[in-house]
């Protein structure tokens, strides 16, 4: 198993205007990873998320449910190399991105 990784994720569903960056920003602080979270104009959430497995797996299983007010139907999952890019994890706006 490796020790850290890098997850990219696209969750479908009822997804925006309902706090889904900003909360899983919140749980991805908590679980100690780093990387970013944003809203898709198509109506997705988009998130690379980087950091020990372990705690990389407990934020993907997060937004499989998302916040209280969100609806998930899908989440698309794809593991990419680890680089380590990230100080942070920050919900980014539509005036920002990477």
């Amino acid at each position: 198993m490796k020790e850290k990784v890098r997850a990219h994720i696209i969750i479908e569903g009822l997804v925006q205007g309902v706090f889904f960056r900003a909360s899983m920003a919140e749980v991805a602080r908590t679980h100690k990873v780093c990387g970013w979270v944003k809203n898709n104009p198509d109506g997705t959430v988009e998130a690379i998320i980087e950091g020990p497995e372990l705690s990389v797996k407990k934020v993907i299983e997060w937004s499989r449910v998302g916040p209280p007010t969100a609806r998930v139907d899908r989440v698309d999952l794809k593991w990419e190399d680890y680089k380590d890019e990230f100080d942070d994890f920050i919900a980014l706006t539509r005036w920002n991105s990477y």
